[in-house]
């Protein structure tokens, strides 16, 4: 069973493995101690989320310690970014920095629904 975790909780530790990229609809990241973390939606119904970017190389991110992780959602698109048929439903864009002493990455989550459902990124510890 997953336990709830947040994103900062990445903080300190060294990942060592990431499973999944752009396009995907979940990362697993594997820590230095053993520890995985998951990056997903719980699917209710009829909504969609899903990793629509990456900025950034994620080896970056692996076997140095995270200095860096925060997150921040936004209602508002992107510049340069204008989905095809936007104006019937409802979305959200969650942004996840995280970085090393390598470099940063931006994972850039996507998420539409009819408006009744969630369109959050679950983060857990496995």
């Amino acid at each position: 069973m997953n336990k709830e975790a947040k994103f900062s909780d990445l903080l300190g530790k060294t990942i060592t493995h990431i499973k999944g990229e752009k396009g995907d609809d979940e990362l697993i990241f594997t820590c230095s101690d053993g520890v995985r973390y998951i990056m997903y939606h719980n699917q209710s119904c009829c909504e969609s989320v899903y990793l629509e970017d990456v900025c950034g190389e994620l080896n970056d991110l692996l076997d140095s310690p995270i200095v860096q992780a925060e997150e921040n959602t936004s209602d508002e698109n992107p510049p340069g970014v204008t989905p095809e048929y936007q104006d019937s439903f409802t979305w959200t864009w969650t942004f996840y920095r995280i970085a090393t002493a390598k470099g940063q990455v931006v994972l850039r989550w996507y998420g539409e629904s009819n408006g009744y459902y969630s369109e959050s990124v679950d983060f857990e510890k496995l």
